[in-house]
Parts: C-alpha cells; sequence; structure tokens
C-alpha cells in the first residue's frame, strides 16, 4: 500500500518545527566551526563517538555530561546521520592528526620508565 510522505520542503511553513536548530549549531571560531551542542563546547562528533563507537546509550551520556539534556544528545545524533559522511571524515581527520603527534613525540618518559621496570622484573625468556 503505497503511503504518501510529505517533504518538509512542500509543507506549509508554519508547520515545520526546525528543533535540531534547538540544540544544534555551527558557528565559525566556535568549535573549529563545527557542529556542536548549544551553550557547550561538546560537538556532535563527540556524542556520535560516545555512541556509535563507545556504545554509550544516549542517557548514559546525559549522566556523564549531566549538563547536556536528552533531547540535545537526540538532536546531535539526528545531525550526525543526516550529515554522516561530512562527521565521520572529521573524526577521521582527528584520529590521523593525533596518531601524527603521537608518533612525533614518541614514548613518554613514564612509559619508558614503565618499560625498563617491567623488563628487569620479568623473569621469562622472550618469545
Amino acid at each position: 500500500m503505497p503511503t504518501n510522505f510529505t517533504s518538509p520542503e512542500t509543507t506549509a511553513a508554519g508547520t515545520v518545527l526546525p528543533v535540531i536548530g534547538e540544540f544544534i549549531a555551527v558557528k565559525p571560531g566556535f568549535c573549529g566551526g563545527k557542529p556542536h551542542v548549544i551553550g557547550h563546547r561538546i560537538k556532535v562528533q563527540h556524542i556520535a563517538v560516545w555512541h556509535d563507537r563507545r556504545g554509550m546509550t544516549a542517557d548514559e551520556i546525559v549522566v556523564t555530561y549531566p549538563g547536556l539534556s536528552l533531547p540535545a544528545v537526540f538532536a546531535a545524533l539526528a545531525y550526525y546521520h543526516s550529515h554522516r559522511t561530512e562527521i565521520d571524515a572529521d573524526i577521521e581527520a582527528d584520529e590521523r592528526l593525533v596518531a601524527d603527534m603521537k608518533a612525533k613525540a614518541g614514548p613518554s618518559k613514564l612509559q619508558e620508565k614503565l618499560a625498563a621496570r617491567y623488563a628487569k622484573d620479568d623473569s621469562l625468556p622472550p618469545g
């Protein structure tokens, strides 16, 4: 049975409610010009990573970041799914930047000390 859907473009202007716009903004010079939750420096991509890659539910995100509201988290997820390609590209670019910075920095002094300490205590031969 065919269903007749009406897109927002064809609906009367008085009936369209831009709910995502109540919670998500893109401002030049704020959060790198990336979409973020209004009133916070939390980007949509952060919420997407917490939800999709770390497996956090929307409720868990709100409990972890109590300044966020549940509608704001859902708006961020809706925005993410509407702009998935560009936000995934931003996430990958950030991951490459972090990997490059780690590679240039080399191991930290703490990592070197821990490696030396555990190498001394290791009574098993390698392999």
